[in-house]
């Protein structure tokens, strides 16, 4: 793809120019669930009055990393030549050793990083203390450059993934840019609520971690050539979601009835 044919300014006349744009921004936010999820899991570590701040900064930066692989779509699209060759793997469906280029390296470590991060939120998560803890005033900013350093890793990755998947639909890249620009609004937009929810019940951050540690192990079988359907992912995930949602809103009426009648706590802790 020639870089300054693909920087041409889309006729915004034709229909199909528009359908281009709504299904590439569809696809940026859908893609940009995963990075959403983990910068408002890892912002929570944050005093409050931070991680807005630190949602905004990891939002932009991928916003900044998009359009500059974008414009470096050439160098991007060599990414996928093979530099490493794994003799001691096979090849998915061929009896040839495994030859990994610099993307599946950096899906890879990608990967690797999400689950071994995610996996030790959970554990932090299940640590159970009398206080809850806090972090000192005077660690706040060095707490705040270490989860924008932790966002910046995993923008890459995520950047890099969305980047691939845009390129395979369309090839004029203003379009693609205006596409990423409008989806990281709306993702700017909704990302305070969807962090206020995430962060409000433990079981949710349980399982958007899970579902972390699940996009990590994808990244990790894309690395090696091992395809994973997405549909299936996000499907799994929706329907934990919404099983998920239904249980808070049956221990929320719990609650409300509780309030209202106290004598029937004997009956309602049956089921908890």
């Amino acid at each position: 793809m020639d870089l300054f044919s693909a920087l041409e300014f889309p006729n915004f006349a034709n229909p199909q120019i528009w359908i281009s744009l709504l299904t590439l921004t569809f696809l940026e936010i859908v893609l940009g669930v995963d990075n959403i999820i983990f910068i408002s899991i890892i912002s929570n570590k944050l005093p409050a009055a931070q991680q807005r701040k630190a949602r905004n900064i990891g939002l932009i930066l991928a916003m900044v990393f998009r359009i500059m692989l974008l414009l470096m779509i050439n160098w991007i699209i060599g990414l996928k030549d093979p530099v490493l060759t794994l003799s001691f793997i096979d090849e998915p469906g061929t009896d040839l050793p495994l030859l990994l280029s610099w993307k599946d390296i950096i899906l890879l470590a990608g990967g690797l990083f999400l689950i071994l991060k995610s996996t030790f939120e959970i554990h932090s998560k299940m640590q159970i203390d009398d206080e809850p803890h806090h972090a000192p005033k005077s660690a706040g900013s060095s707490l705040l450059t270490t989860v924008i350093i932790q966002i910046i890793l995993v923008d890459m990755v995520f950047s890099l993934d969305s980047i691939l998947t845009a390129v395979g639909l369309v090839d004029n890249v203003v379009l693609m840019i205006i596409a990423v620009i409008v989806s990281i609004g709306i993702m700017m937009m909704f990302a305070g609520p969807i962090s206020r929810i995430i962060n409000q019940y433990p079981s949710l951050q349980m399982l958007a971690l899970s579902f972390l540690v699940v996009i990590g192990v994808m990244l990790v079988a894309e690395g090696i050539h091992q395809h994973i359907s997405k549909n299936i992912i996000y499907s799994c995930l929706a329907f934990s979601l919404l099983v998920e949602l239904l249980n808070i809103n049956v221990r929320n009426k719990r609650k409300k009835a509780l309030k209202l009648n106290p004598d029937l706590k004997d009956n309602l802790e049956i089921d908890e």
